[in-house]
C-alpha cells in the first residue's frame, strides 16, 4: 500500500516523464519533411513570418540536387525567379565576387561570371551547400538529419489532418501544418494522398506530347543504325546489356515508366585537384558493349554536356544515345522500400563510375576519346565525405500528386487559364529517355525524349500543391506537385522548387493564423503576401499552340517521314522553319560534306510513281542536293534546289516519275552540297498511265 510520500514521488516521476516526452515532441507550426532546396526556402519563409519550424531530413546534406552536382542551373527565364530562390543565387554571386573563391581559375577566365550580374547561375556543389547551411544558421532553423519517415505507421491523422509524423528512429514530430519537400513524395503517400506514377496518355488531359514517345524522340538518340545483338545480325544470340524488347504501347499511350535518372557529376581537369577515375568494385566492361559499338561507328560527341563550372570544374549531364542516363533501371524506385531504393542508387553509381572508367581506359574506345577522358577526374574538394561522388541521385520524376488542379501541357502553353498563381516556370517540357529497345528494323533506339518549349513563362497554380480536401487538409506538396508527366518535365527545376517551397510555407502560415485548411486559404491574401516578398506571379506572353505540321496520313500515296528513315552521320532535328511533315525535319548542319545520308525505304507494287521530296526552303539551303532513287538494280540520281519553294502540298517537290517495283529506297545525301541539306519526308504517288 502506497504511503503519502510514495504517492507524491510517483506523481513527481510521472510529471517528469510527461515533461520529458513533451520536450522531445513539441508542436511546431510547420513540420517540413525532406532536405531539398524547397525545404530550405520553405523553412526560411516560416521563420521570416515569425513561426516555429523544423526540417526533418532523411539526408545528411541539405539542398538536394542544387548542392548535389546540378550546378548548371536550369533557370529558364531568370526574370520570373524571385523571393528566397533568387536571394539564394544572389548569395552565390556574392561568394564568387570574392577573389579567394577562385582557387584554380581566374574569374575572367570563366565566361559565366560577370561582375555586373546580380546572381550566379552556375556554381560548385560545395559552394551551394554552404549557402544552404548559411540560410539555416542565420535563420536559426532546427534540422534533424538522417531521419527517415516510418512510411507504414509513421503518419498519425485525425480525420483529414496530420497530427504527427514518426521516423524509423522513433522520433515523433507534432505540427499544425506539414510540407512534403521530398523528390519521392513519401509523406504525401503515407498520408493517403492520391498520386500517380508514370506517363499519362495524351487523351487524359488533351495533351500532345505525353505517353510513349518514339517518333518525337529525336534528341539523345542513336544517330545511325546500331545492331543490338550480341552477335551482330543474330537475334538468337540475345541482346546486348541495357536494351529491352520492343514496347507494346503506341505513341501517346500511357505506361508506368519514368524518365531516366543519373548523377550530375562534378568533374575537373585541374591536376592539383583531380582524382583519376578508379575501376569500381563490380565493374563489368560488357555493360558498355553497346557504347563501344556506337563509338566504333564514329560517334564523337561524348563531351558535349561537360558544362563548365567555376575553377575548371563541370556539371556533367547526359548527352547522346548512350551516356550517363541509366535508361530503364529506375521504374520501381518511386514506390520502392528504402532498402530497394538504396540498391537502385548503388546500381546507378556503379553504372556511371564504370562508364567513366570505361571511356578513360578500355582499349575499344577510340584513342582520341580515351586520351581526352583521361584528363578528367573527380575534384578532391567536392563531396569529401562521400568518396568525392555526388550524394544525391537526380530523381527527375517519381510520384506526382493528383490534387485539386493537375498542371498539364495546355496550362504551360497558355491555351487554358491557370488559376491562383504562386510562382512561375519557363523551362522546356523536358523528358529524358524512358526506355531503350529494338525497333522494327532490328536496330537499337531510345524512346521518351521530349524537349519542347512551352512558349514562355507560365504560372503554377496553388491548387497544384494542395491535396484534395478528402485526402488531407494540412499538407502542402511543393515538389511532387499535381502535374502530368510532360508538364512536370518543365516544372521540376530547382529554382522553381525553391519558389514553390516559399509559397507553400506562406500559405501554411496563413492557414494557421486564420484557423483554416490549406484548401480554404484566401488566395487574394496569399497573393498579396507573395508579391510583398518579391515572388513573381505573372509574366506577359502569348499562347503557344501546338505547331500544326502536315500529318503523313493526310497526304496522297505512300509517305515515309524522316522519323522512320535510316540515317548515316549526325543529323540535327529542327522545326524552326514552318512547313514540314510530321513533328519536325532534319538538317545536316552544313558540315561533314559527303558523310551524311538518310535513306527512305518502302516496298511498292510494280508501277509508275511520282517521287516527291519534302523540305522547308530557306536562303541558306543547298541548290544541288543529291537525291538517289534505287529500285532493284536500277539507280537514278537527280539534284534538288532547296532554296526554291516546293509546289506540291506546300512542302513537296517532285523529283521525277519512275518505274518502281519491290523494295525502293530514296537517299538524300549532302555530298557536294553548297548549303544546308534538309531531309523531311519522301512520298511515292502512283501515276495513272
Amino acid at each position: 500500500m502506497f504511503n503519502q510520500l510514495s504517492i507524491y514521488s510517483l506523481l513527481i516521476s510521472l510529471a517528469i516523464t510527461w515533461q520529458s516526452i513533451y520536450a522531445e515532441s513539441p508542436t511546431y507550426d510547420v513540420v517540413i519533411y525532406g532536405g531539398t532546396s524547397a525545404a530550405v526556402s520553405a523553412a526560411v519563409q516560416v521563420k521570416r513570418m515569425g513561426k516555429s519550424v523544423i526540417i526533418v531530413s532523411p539526408d545528411k546534406h541539405l539542398g538536394g540536387l542544387t548542392s548535389g552536382g546540378l550546378g548548371w542551373t536550369d533557370s529558364g527565364r531568370k526574370e520570373v525567379i524571385g523571393g528566397v530562390s533568387r536571394q539564394f543565387y544572389q548569395h552565390l554571386k556574392s561568394h564568387y565576387d570574392q577573389p579567394e573563391a577562385w582557387r584554380q581559375q581566374k574569374p575572367e577566365q570563366y565566361s559565366r561570371y560577370r561582375k555586373e550580374d546580380d546572381a550566379m547561375w552556375v556554381f560548385e556543389p560545395h559552394v551551394a551547400e554552404a549557402a544552404f547551411e548559411h540560410l539555416i544558421r542565420v535563420n536559426s532553423i532546427p534540422v534533424d538529419r538522417n531521419q527517415w519517415l516510418d512510411r507504414k505507421q509513421g503518419v498519425k491523422k485525425e480525420g483529414t489532418n496530420i497530427v504527427s509524423i514518426t521516423t524509423l528512429a522513433g522520433k515523433t514530430y507534432h505540427g499544425k501544418m506539414f510540407l512534403d519537400t521530398t523528390y519521392e513524395g513519401d509523406l504525401m503517400a503515407a498520408a493517403g494522398v492520391e498520386f500517380t506514377v508514370g506517363r499519362e496518355s495524351n487523351s487524359k488531359y488533351g495533351e500532345t506530347i505525353n505517353g510513349r514517345q518514339s517518333a518525337k524522340a529525336r534528341s539523345h538518340q542513336f544517330d545511325y543504325a546500331v545492331d543490338p545483338y550480341v552477335e551482330p545480325g543474330n537475334p538468337e544470340s540475345g541482346l546486348l546489356p541495357r536494351i529491352a524488347a520492343a514496347p507494346t504501347e503506341k505513341d501517346g499511350e500511357a505506361d508506368n515508366r519514368i524518365q531516366a535518372y543519373c548523377f550530375r557529376m562534378c568533374l575537373t581537369t585541374a591536376d592539383e585537384n583531380k582524382i583519376p577515375f578508379a575501376k569500381p568494385k563490380g565493374y563489368d566492361a560488357k555493360q558498355y558493349a553497346l557504347l563501344a559499338r556506337y563509338l566504333a561507328g564514329g560517334w564523337k560527341r561524348v563531351f558535349n554536356k561537360f558544362d563548365p563550372a567555376p575553377n575548371f570544374k563541370t556539371d556533367t549531364n547526359n548527352h547522346g544515345g548512350f551516356s550517363t542516363d541509366n535508361i530503364g533501371m529506375n521504374y520501381d524506385y518511386p514506390e520502392a522500400t528504402y532498402e530497394r531504393r538504396q540498391t537502385i542508387i548503388a546500381e546507378h553509381e556503379l553504372y556511371q563510375k564504370g562508364l567513366m572508367y570505361f571511356l578513360a581506359n578500355d582499349p575499344s574506345v577510340p584513342d582520341d576519346i580515351r586520351e581526352k577522358m583521361s584528363k578528367w577526374g573527380l575534384p578532391k574538394d567536392e563531396f569529401i565525405d562521400n568518396g568525392n561522388w555526388p550524394h544525391q541521385l537526380y530523381i527527375r520524376e517519381a510520384r506526382r500528386m493528383v490534387g485539386q488542379v493537375v498542371m498539364n501541357e495546355n496550362h504551360l502553353r497558355a491555351l487554358i487559364p491557370t488559376p491562383q498563381s504562386i510562382g512561375m516556370g519557363s523551362y522546356n517540357m523536358d523528358s529524358h529517355n524512358v526506355q531503350r529497345y529494338v525497333d522494327e528494323n532490328g536496330h537499337v533506339r531510345n524512346e521518351g525524349d521530349v524537349q519542347i518549349s512551352p512558349g514562355g513563362a507560365y504560372p503554377i497554380s496553388y491548387l497544384s500543391i494542395t491535396p484534395k480536401a478528402k485526402d488531407c487538409t494540412n499538407l502542402l506538396v511543393p515538389v511532387c506537385v499535381s502535374s502530368s508527366h510532360i508538364a512536370y518535365g518543365s516544372i521540376r527545376m530547382e529554382p522553381v522548387f525553391m519558389v514553390l517551397g516559399q509559397s507553400a510555407a506562406t500559405a501554411a502560415i496563413q492557414a494557421i493564423e486564420n484557423n483554416q485548411s490549406v484548401q480554404e486559404v484566401d488566395y487574394e491574401l496569399l497573393k498579396a503576401t507573395l508579391l510583398q516578398d518579391n515572388q513573381v506571379l505573372e509574366f506577359a506572353r502569348k499562347p503557344r499552340p501546338v505547331r500544326v505540321a502536315i500529318n503523313p496520313k493526310d497526304l496522297p500515296g505512300i509517305v515515309i517521314d524522316d522519323a522512320d528513315a535510316k540515317r548515316e552521320g549526325t543529323w540535327t532535328t529542327s522545326g524552326s522553319v514552318s512547313g514540314f511533315v510530321g513533328s519536325a525535319y532534319l538538317h545536316d548542319s552544313n558540315t561533314e560534306q559527303g558523310k551524311k545520308k538518310i535513306h527512305f525505304t518502302t516496298t511498292l507494287k510494280p508501277g509508275l510513281y511520282d517521287v516527291r521530296v519534302a523540305y522547308s526552303p530557306n536562303a541558306n539551303r543547298a541548290t544541288n542536293v543529291s537525291v538517289f532513287i534505287t529500285s532493284g538494280n536500277t539507280e537514278s540520281q537527280v539534284f534538288l534546289n532547296q532554296k526554291k519553294a516546293p509546289t506540291v502540298d506546300r512542302v513537296f517537290a517532285s523529283v521525277g516519275q519512275f518505274e518502281l517495283n519491290g523494295q525502293v529506297t530514296v537517299t538524300i545525301s549532302n555530298e557536294t552540297a553548297n548549303g544546308y541539306v534538309i531531309a523531311d519526308a519522301v512520298s511515292f504517288v502512283p501515276v495513272k498511265k
